[in-house]
């Protein structure tokens, strides 16, 4: 009788080349994603050591992380001696003759909101890419993970990647969410609960009716956080709401495969295991300079709090996070960027104005995500509530010595990570939703929808 499998042991034991021995396999790989601060560096090293692409077809190209999301940016970068990695990373692309999703493309985006959109992660396939937040596509039942530029160089040039298999773990929400709880709430839930390296070393199998219920964009904002739980990756086993996502996009196949057998068998051991009670979960934010640091926002920071996180962050322990004072709130990332979290927003400020010396900003996750956000007026509603709306691209989810907020600034994002000086030296960063961050800058203060 055959034994029961995981999920994550079926697409691992169908891409295993060669067992070596120590724990780690030779793995096959199906797609390779490259973006412009690293995607040079991989190509032009490839180039100078004399070896091709083993499948060009294979790899994919974008500019999303240092592409100024101002109107009208052409090719500019606010990063200092940025272009340099726009340009080079197009001429070795253009070279090295795989596709490239460049600044002004229609398909221009987020490398995690684009290669959904575009069927280019598919179920059962493996997806690498230079980023940690590639676990965001876990949400396909894909195997999908961040790598270095070197490890991107050795997949390109063999179409194989030596990985140490992770151990498993099973994340089993039950029950129903309240109405006003999103999946951002539900990862910073878990985060809070069991500590920002809870997930370290495995790969996290998100499952329970509450997650069934999830539509593909919150399951991917779900899994796109896997990474600050310290895991190797994410992953969400498909069913027919993933199968009607991915029918008919531009990579997906023509006739939809039979993927039913992508599921974890009764019976499948895990090395561990977590039960959340989904109705436990209330709208959270983070209040120090880990993810794992989040409270739901009605409650007080705890007693304990970290003293340097505190000190950094501007707060102190026992006193409420709701009512904190803001200078900015930031929609935008890989975590909530795309249409339905713009959709979400833009319902708690229709009609509404940002509140006095708030900066507000907007930016889409993918050209195509803002062209459907226009073309359903959801421009117009956050342009008359005082919010900046931008071009696609990573933005101000992180510092890379571009665009940034003036030092001392509390800002609440609907990014995925709150380290010090992650938005810039001295920001003061709290994640949270994309209705929390609407709510708090109309407000001008950390508060609910």
């Amino acid at each position: 009788m055959t034994k029961p499998k995981t999920l994550f042991e079926k697409i691992w034991s169908a891409h295993v080349i060669a067992d070596l021995g120590d724990g780690n396999a030779l793995i096959a790989i199906d797609r390779i994603f490259l973006h412009e601060r690293t995607g040079a560096a991989a190509l032009k090293s490839l180039a100078e050591a004399g070896r091709k692409l083993i499948d060009p077809a294979r790899v994919f190209a974008v500019m999303d992380h240092i592409v100024d999301t101002r109107p009208g940016r052409g090719n500019a970068t606010l990063m200092q001696d940025g272009e340099a990695f726009i340009t080079e990373t197009r001429a070795a692309c253009r070279a090295a003759g795989i596709t490239l999703f460049d600044v002004n493309d229609p398909d221009q985006g987020i490398t995690h909101v684009i290669s959904p959109e575009l069927g280019i992660v598919l179920p059962g396939l493996t997806l690498i890419a230079p980023d940690s937040h590639t676990c965001t596509q876990g949400a396909f039942g894909a195997l999908a993970w961040g790598i270095g530029s070197s490890e991107a160089e050795h997949a390109m040039a063999t179409g194989t990647l030596r990985v140490a298999k992770p151990k498993t773990m099973r994340v089993s929400f039950s029950g129903e969410l309240q109405p006003d709880v999103t999946a951002k709430d539900m990862i910073l839930f878990l985060l809070a609960r069991y500590g920002a390296g809870g997930g370290a070393g495995h790969i996290i199998e998100f499952s329970g009716d509450a997650i069934a219920g999830l539509d593909m964009e919150a399951r991917m904002t779900l899994c796109n956080m896997a990474t600050e739980f310290a895991a190797f990756s994410g992953i969400i086993a498909p069913d027919q709401t993933t199968f009607d996502y991915v029918a008919g996009r531009c990579y997906a196949p023509a006739q939809i495969p039979d993927w039913s057998d992508l599921v974890s068998d009764d019976g499948a051991n895990f090395d561990h295991e977590i039960l959340i009670d989904a109705s436990e979960i209330e709208p959270m934010v983070s209040w120090g300079t880990s993810p794992g640091q989040s409270i739901p926002i009605r409650a007080k920071i705890p007693v304990n709090a970290d003293r340097k996180a505190l000190d950094y962050i501007g707060l102190e322990a026992g006193q409420p996070i709701a009512d904190t004072p803001i200078n900015v709130a930031f929609i935008g990332s890989c975590t909530n960027s795309r249409l339905s979290d713009l959709r979400r927003a833009s319902a708690v400020v229709r009609g509404k104005r940002v509140a006095d010396g708030i900066l507000a900003l907007v930016v889409p996750g993918s050209s195509a995500v803002k062209r459907a956000a226009e073309a359903e007026g959801l421009d117009r509603i956050f342009i008359d509530a005082g919010f900046e709306w931008r071009e696609s691209g990573c933005s101000l989810c992180f510092y890379a010595g571009g665009e940034s907020f003036p030092p001392g600034s509390r800002v609440i994002s609907s990014t995925n990570r709150n380290f010090e000086g992650r938005q810039g030296p001295g920001i003061r960063t709290h994640i949270a939703s994309p209705e929390v961050v609407a709510a708090a800058a109309l407000a001008g203060r950390i508060t609910t929808p």
